[in-house]
């Protein structure tokens, strides 16, 4: 997720993309989303289950902000919200 001017960026997990898009846009999300606006998602991956997805979110944590953005340019090159895209979808 980011902010508008997509000068945040922040990582989580959740089972419910689409519910938790609603909650940040809604002022719902974490601590930190709120503060920081954080209300455009840029980039998601999916797992089986969240063993796996909670793995992925700490090792993505570490990285530092260049290779998050390399990340999801290789999937979204415009960095554009894909908030519309995903909550179309469900």
């Amino acid at each position: 997720m980011t902010n508008k001017t997509k000068t945040v960026l922040y990582i989580g997990v959740t089972s419910k993309l689409s519910q938790r898009i609603f909650d940040h846009q809604s002022g719902k999300g974490s601590d930190f989303t709120t503060k920081y606006n954080c209300t455009e998602l840029l980039y998601y991956e999916g797992f089986q289950n969240i063993e796996e997805a909670i793995h992925r979110e700490k090792i993505l944590k570490k990285w530092d902000r260049k290779w998050k953005e390399e990340l999801i340019k290789k999937v979204n090159s415009s960095m554009s919200s894909l908030n519309n895209e995903v909550l179309d979808e469900w």
